[in-house]
């Protein structure tokens, strides 16, 4: 199991935090400095069943100075979405946590975090 964390975040904390609690073995990525290549969250996309804009934190200054409200959402700027998100990770929206089974979770809730929790190989 691995969570994609800023430490700044509170959400990411208290994830962390619940996954001490049940003594999951886990890793730790600070994607802020151990920044996702293009392909890893291609492959965090798939495993969590998701699109780029679905995990992107539009709020951030840097998405409005790109304009990412505007961008289209469809097949053909999946890959612009992406690019942006390897450029900037603070767009990407944490924590993330991929799971044993091959899946991933946003892990914003404690629910999500337990749902992540529950797919650990026995």
């Amino acid at each position: 199991m691995e969570i994609w964390i800023n430490p700044a975040c509170s959400k990411c904390r208290s994830a962390i935090s619940l996954l001490d609690a049940e003594g999951a073995d886990y890793t730790v990525r600070r994607y802020l400095e151990d920044v996702p290549t293009e392909d890893e969250i291609r492959a965090v996309l798939e495993r969590l069943g998701l699109e780029p804009w679905d995990i992107t934190r539009t709020q951030e200054a840097v998405a409005g100075e790109l304009g990412l409200k505007e961008w289209a959402r469809d097949a053909n700027a999946r890959d612009r979405w992406i690019t942006a998100l390897a450029e900037h990770p603070k767009l990407i929206q944490r924590p993330i946590i991929t799971a044993d089974d091959g899946t991933a979770v946003v892990g914003r809730t404690d629910e999500a975090v337990q749902d992540a929790l529950a797919r650990r190989k026995s």
